[in-house]
């Protein structure tokens, strides 16, 4: 069992290396600037007919903003990977990355969206002005909210790392990181393809904005209950298991709001992060009342 552990602590260690993410980041970087001028460059032949594109995400192709998309699904990939970094650390610092990552999420779709306001007289009468105007909102919210969040979680407890119970329990969410990063990059791919596929064919895409997120946060939520499955061995605290078991509703609410349209997908993914910050603050006020009372 040990050598189990020992071969994935070197696996990960391997993976989440500095070096490694100093590496990714850079390529990450390099591709997403390129990604951009590409994009922008497509828009520009299409507009002048020198090439023709395909009909699916025609959103994507009609003006120069829109080309922000690129660049910006490129460093949530980046994001994600730093979020399986931080997974073994503790549960609140993963949450914190879950919504770090779907205000990304959220702000990339605001630059989609924006080229296709109507800006007519009556534009406050078009359904897509008001889920524009309605995201812009939620975002400022979201972006207090993950404030908020981070500012609660400096507040928690510190856990000597030297215990052998916690070391054991660290060790078993960095064998469920290495798995994670390992599948996640399947599915990454696996989404890719089948976007360019469907771009050549020009199936439709109807949700352009949940591609590759949907089964991310999916996964996240199954890899999120195995953990707390594996922390009944090493904690009885009630407290702890309230607290880990509400970040799991978040994600799963965060998770729906890839399947819900309209105003529904914001108040879904506000309703999680409120979920979340409050089972903080009542885990907060139970671990550490004296800190909290003085704060």
């Amino acid at each position: 069992m040990n050598f189990f552990y020992l071969t994935f602590e070197k696996i990960f260690a391997s993976v989440f290396a500095v070096r490694i993410q100093k590496i990714i980041e850079k390529n990450i970087l390099i591709l997403a600037s390129s990604g951009f001028f590409i994009h922008l460059g497509l828009i520009f032949l299409k507009s002048h007919g020198i090439i023709f594109l395909p009909s699916l995400n025609p959103e994507l192709f009609n003006d120069p903003i829109s080309a922000i998309y690129t660049p910006f699904s490129l460093i949530l990939v980046y994001e994600v990977y730093l979020l399986l970094f931080y997974l073994p650390r503790s549960f609140t610092s993963c949450v914190s990355k879950q919504f770090e990552i779907i205000s990304l999420i959220v702000i990339r779709k605001i630059f989609k969206d924006i080229p296709q306001m109507e800006l007519a007289d009556n534009w406050m009468s078009s359904s897509h002005n008001l889920e524009l105007v309605i995201d812009l909102l939620g975002f400022l919210i979201l972006f207090l909210l993950i404030f908020l969040f981070n500012r609660s979680k400096k507040r928690l407890p510190k856990n000597p790392v030297n215990n052998i119970r916690l070391q054991r329990f660290i060790s078993s969410k960095k064998i469920v990181s290495v798995i994670l990063f390992g599948v996640l990059g399947l599915m990454l791919l696996s989404s890719l393809g089948n976007w360019i596929i469907n771009f050549i064919n020009q199936k439709s895409d109807l949700n352009i904005d949940g591609l590759f997120f949907n089964q991310f946060f999916t996964l996240l939520i199954l890899a999120d209950v195995v953990i707390l499955l594996i922390s009944f061995r090493y904690t009885e605290e009630y407290s702890k298991l309230i607290r880990n078991t509400g970040f799991i509703i978040a994600t799963i609410l965060i998770r729906l709001s890839f399947s819900a349209e309209g105003y529904l997908t914001m108040v879904l993914i506000l309703t999680g992060v409120i979920f979340a910050y409050l089972i903080l603050q009542i885990f907060n006020a139970i671990e550490n009342p004296k800190a909290n009372s003085t704060a």
